[in-house]
C-alpha cells in the first residue's frame, strides 16, 4: 500500500476515533460538561491533534453535512427522463439522509444525529450552527433544483418547495429526538429515522403519484 494510502487510513482511524469517544462522552456525561481535552484524552490523542481534525467542539456534531449536501446535488444532476421536480427532490433527500460518509457507519451516524437535535435545543452556539448548516443546504439545493428545471421552477418556486419538504421532516426528527438516546442501539435508531422520514414525505410521493397517474374517467 502506498505511503499516502497509509497516511489516509491513519488519519480516518483518528478522525472517527474522536467522533466515537465525542459521542461516548456526550451521551453520559454532556455535551456541555464534556471538553475537548476529554475527547481528546478519551481518543488518546493530544489537543494538539484533535483540532487538526476538527475546528471546535461543535463541529463534532456536524462531521457528514458537506457529504450530505454534495449526495443530494449528485442526485439531482443524475435525474431521469420524465422525473418531475418533486421526484427528484425527494429521490435527492433520500440520497442525502442514506449518506452519512464512508467514516461513518448507520450507528455513529444516528446518534451524531440525535445528539445534534437534542443539544441545539439548549447550546446556542449549536444551535447557530444547525440553522445556518440547514440553510446553506436548502439554498444549494434549491439552487441545483432551479438549474434542472428551469420552466417548472423559478428561484422561488424552486426555495418553497425545498423548504417545505425539509422543514417538514425537520421538524418531525426533531420531535423524534426529544427523548434520551444514551444506551439506544444506534441501528434501531437509524430505522426510526429512516421510518420517520418515510412518513413525512409520503404526502408528497402521494400527491406524485396521483399526478403522473392522470384523470381517472
Amino acid at each position: 500500500m502506498p505511503p499516502s494510502a497509509l497516511r489516509d487510513r491513519k488519519r480516518e482511524r483518528t478522525r472517527r476515533a474522536l467522533l466515537e469517544a465525542a459521542v461516548e462522552l456526550f451521551e453520559n456525561r454532556g455535551y456541555e460538561e464534556t471538553t475537548v481535552a476529554d475527547i481528546a484524552a478519551a481518543a488518546e490523542v493530544g489537543t494538539r491533534t484533535f483540532f487538526n481534525y476538527f475546528a471546535s467542539k461543535e463541529e463534532l456534531l456536524f462531521p457528514e453535512q458537506d457529504e450530505r449536501v454534495r449526495a443530494a446535488v449528485a442526485a439531482i444532476a443524475s435525474r431521469r427522463p420524465g422525473e418531475r421536480p418533486v421526484e427528484v427532490l425527494l429521490r435527492a433527500l433520500r440520497a442525502a439522509g442514506d449518506n452519512p460518509g464512508e467514516h461513518l457507519v448507520d450507528d455513529l451516524s444516528a446518534r451524531i444525529a440525535a445528539l445534534r437535535a437534542r443539544v441545539s435545543r439548549t447550546v446556542p452556539a449549536v444551535s447557530g450552527r444547525a440553522a445556518h448548516a440547514q440553510l446553506v443546504a436548502q439554498r444549494e439545493i434549491a439552487r441545483q433544483l432551479h438549474m434542472a428545471f428551469p420552466v417548472e421552477l423559478d428561484e422561488v418556486g424552486a426555495a418553497a418547495l425545498v423548504g417545505a419538504v425539509v422543514g417538514a421532516v425537520s421538524g418531525a426528527l426533531t420531535v423524534l429526538f426529544q427523548s434520551p438516546v444514551a444506551g439506544v442501539d444506534g441501528e434501531r435508531l437509524h430505522r426510526q429515522i429512516h421510518e420517520t422520514t418515510s412518513r413525512v414525505l409520503q404526502p408528497w410521493l402521494a400527491s406524485n403519484s396521483k399526478m403522473h397517474a392522470g384523470p381517472v374517467h
